[in-house]
């Protein structure tokens, strides 16, 4: 996995934990889920380049 996809992965994954955090903080069930589908792309890409990887 390329340094620059993981990172970005992460900061995905971080920014979906703070809507999701704030969405129950506010009792937004939009933002809360907002932040809960960001973390799942974000899991999803990170299994994707790590099947690649163990391709290479």
């Amino acid at each position: 996995m390329g340094a620059d996809d993981k990172i970005s992965n992460k900061v995905d994954e971080a920014a979906g934990k703070i809507k999701e955090k704030a969405g129950q903080a506010t009792d937004d069930p939009d933002l809360r889920a907002e932040g809960q589908n960001e973390q799942s792309k974000s899991n999803l890409k990170q299994a994707g380049e790590k099947i690649k990887d163990a391709f290479k």
